[in-house]
């Protein structure tokens, strides 16, 4: 952190906790996009009952959006570290 001349403190850009946590997150989706995109081939997948023929990377996007989904259901919020606690 630096000082203006204002008083006030100066955080860098990659130095906040929500820059931070989106990095690893930026990370890995670019790679599991790449992944997704390069496996073009048609195939058959089975959906309990019928069997459905489409691109992989259909199935794969399909499979990954689903687990982006879970894992925001799955969150939880956690509360401020600068609240204060009733005594």
């Amino acid at each position: 952190m630096t000082r203006t001349t204002t008083g006030k403190t100066h955080e860098s850009f990659l130095a906040r906790p929500g820059v931070r946590r989106l990095i690893p997150f930026a990370v890995i989706t670019a790679i599991a996009l790449i992944f997704i995109f390069e496996n073009r081939a048609s195939v058959e997948i089975r959906l309990l009952v019928p069997i459905v023929t489409m691109p992989l990377w259909g199935a794969l996007l399909i499979a990954w959006a689903l687990g982006m989904l879970a894992c925001l259901f799955t969150l939880r919020r956690r509360p401020s570290r600068h609240s204060r606690r009733p005594d």
